[in-house]
């Protein structure tokens, strides 16, 4: 059985990395990692956290060295369990490159200050568009979880307009813009699509 790791979990591993970190380090979580930070989501397999400050990016990866951990994936990086960290450098989260930076205004929400570490959960809208433009059913499934659990603070219009832009930048920008077309189809049919 493959391991899931929970909000505790994922507080627990890093405050353990913020005993290490002499400097601040901005994590901004994304995937289902965020879903799971904000108690949407019970678990998730594998962790996918932004490092949106290149510096920082650099500094964190250093550190994880120091304590043993090693690349296992593109992005990804373990100590030898289970638990895989993907860590993505700047605004680009697989191959999604984001419009703007996560750590600007209203582009995250806090979820926990450490004395080194500031951890926060990837906004709503580029949330959902970096799981659509992948499309898979676990990635409709978790994009459906949010917008449910946090209607009232998710505008579908909003929504359409941010992914457009951002998927005129993507080089498949016709199969990205299927799986909006797509994930409105499951929205209307779940009455959650406000009449767009």
């Amino acid at each position: 059985m493959e391991y899931r790791f929970n909000k505790d979990d994922l507080i627990e591993r890093l405050s353990i990395w913020n005993g290490f970190l002499k400097r601040r380090v901005h994590l901004i979580a994304c995937g289902g990692t965020a879903l799971t930070l904000q108690d949407i989501k019970p678990s998730t397999k594998d962790v996918d956290l932004l490092v949106p400050n290149i510096k920082e990016y650099d500094y964190l990866i250093n550190t994880l060295k120091e304590l043993g951990y090693k690349p296992v994936s593109g992005h990804g990086w373990s100590k030898g369990d289970d638990l895989i960290f993907d860590l993505f450098r700047g605004k680009r989260i697989h191959t999604t490159e984001l419009l703007e930076s996560p750590l600007e205004a209203g582009n995250h929400i806090l979820v926990k200050e450490f004395s080194s570490i500031i951890l926060g959960a990837l906004n709503h809208y580029d949330l959902i568009i970096g799981k659509l433009f992948r499309g898979t059913q676990v990635d409709m499934d978790d994009c459906l979880m949010l917008i449910k659990a946090k209607k009232p603070e998710i505008d579908i219009a909003k929504l359409g307009a941010r992914f457009r832009e951002t998927a005129k930048y993507e080089t498949s920008e016709e199969a990205v813009i299927r799986n909006l077309e797509h994930f409105y189809r499951i929205l209307k049919k779940e009455g959650l699509d406000n009449g767009q």
